[in-house]
């Protein structure tokens, strides 16, 4: 039982490490071969997991192999137009001037009931407000709309709101995150002064505070219960 611990263990952690090394990306966001990639990961650190009589390199070999591989796709696809056509295709325009093109639902086989979907999905009822819709290498489809019908954005307005900034976390469940005062050009003594002023003994009172984007001090106490 020990040595099915150990090995589980180790293959998990050999798996999310490599994977790690992949990229950062949401399911939804992979491209074919990635997922296929995965897939292949997880059926072969199954095996030596459950069969004991398999030496454990039997499974991580193979899983260094694929994510090898996976990585010289991907930099063959950053560095050419050309592969990244032919290993992850390229998008499709299945909209154009409110017009559906039928031809190219055909080739993708993509049904014009799951474009209504992800239409409505995208709160787009209305085929009449789209410019264009565009079927991604990922799967998710882009919309973009009519000129007419896109929100209102500031300079459309004339207006000039200030660059947003990103909010700071500074304490997450009582915990300052100090590699974080330097960002936010604080100190921890200027942290305590702004907690105490609010009447707050400690920062482990606190379940989370930040530095918001217009640049303004905000908590939240954990419930007294």
């Amino acid at each position: 039982m020990i040595l099915v611990i150990i090995r589980t263990l180790i293959l998990y952690a050999t798996t999310v490490l490599l994977l790690r090394i992949m990229g950062k990306r949401q399911v939804g966001q992979l491209q074919p071969f990635e997922l296929v990639v995965i897939i292949m990961i997880s059926e072969l650190a199954a095996i030596p997991m459950q069969d004991t009589g398999i030496p454990i390199f039997n499974g991580i070999i193979p899983i260094i192999i694929l994510v090898a591989a996976e990585i010289i796709l991907s930099y063959a696809c950053l560095k050419s137009e050309r592969a990244r056509e032919l290993i992850s295709s390229k998008p499709s325009i299945l909209i154009e001037n409110s017009r559906i093109l039928e031809s190219e639902l055909k080739k993708v086989r993509y049904n014009i009931n799951d474009l209504l979907e992800q239409l409505r999905l995208k709160n787009v009822p209305d085929i009449n407000d789209v410019e264009y819709a565009i079927l991604e290498t990922s799967g998710q489809l882009s919309v973009i709309l009519k000129s007419d019908k896109r929100p209102v954005q500031p300079h459309d307005l004339g207006m000039a709101p200030p660059p947003a900034k990103i909010p700071i976390t500074l304490v997450i469940d009582g915990q300052i995150a100090e590699e974080n005062l330097p960002k936010a050009g604080i100190d921890i003594a200027w942290l305590q002064n702004q907690l105490h002023n609010s009447g707050v003994q400690s920062p482990r009172q606190v379940l989370f505070a930040a530095i918001d984007s217009n640049g303004q001090f905000f908590y939240q106490l954990k419930n007294s219960t």
